[in-house]
């Protein structure tokens, strides 16, 4: 059974967490795939995992290629699509996660704005329906230390 994870920002930008879930995504040798709301959304993160760190990047592709896209340990999208056959499933900028989709990753990791109420309403609205539907889930917030707490 896949197990979700609930990530509320309210302290840290996706541009920081995005990638370091990633990278600890990728140590696990799990390939991943971050889909996003809108293709601006990924343009934007094609960018900036390519520059996270100075001494780092982490590899991936937006590339519609079907060839490039089956090769990446990272695939971002606005879709359904899963052409790396990723272990895990990262939804951001208010993008979707279908409950049918849940049992073919072995995790996904829904982080969504603790600043947007809709965001907020919309990741309890899921929260409901999963735990609801059997599935194992967990919530995080960051602490006053900035490390993420788990939080139920």
């Amino acid at each position: 059974m896949a197990e979700v994870l609930f990530y509320h920002l309210e302290r840290a930008r996706l541009e920081t967490v995005l990638p370091e879930l990633l990278e600890k995504s990728l140590q696990r040798g799990w390939k991943a795939v971050v889909r996003a709301g809108a293709a601006e959304t990924v343009a934007w993160l094609d960018e900036k995992l390519w520059t996270f760190r100075d001494d780092s990047f982490l590899p991936h592709s937006a590339d519609p290629d079907p060839k490039t896209a089956a090769r990446q340990p990272i695939w971002i999208t606005t879709g359904a699509d899963r052409p790396n056959t990723a272990e895990i499933l990262f939804v951001v900028d208010g993008a979707r996660l279908d409950m049918g989709e849940i049992p073919d990753f072995a995790r996904c990791v829904l982080i969504f704005d603790g600043a947007d109420e809709a965001a907020i309403g919309a990741a309890r609205a899921l929260w409901k329906d999963i735990r609801g539907a059997g599935h194992a889930a967990t919530y995080w917030r960051q602490g006053d230390a900035g490390r993420w707490e788990k939080q139920a």
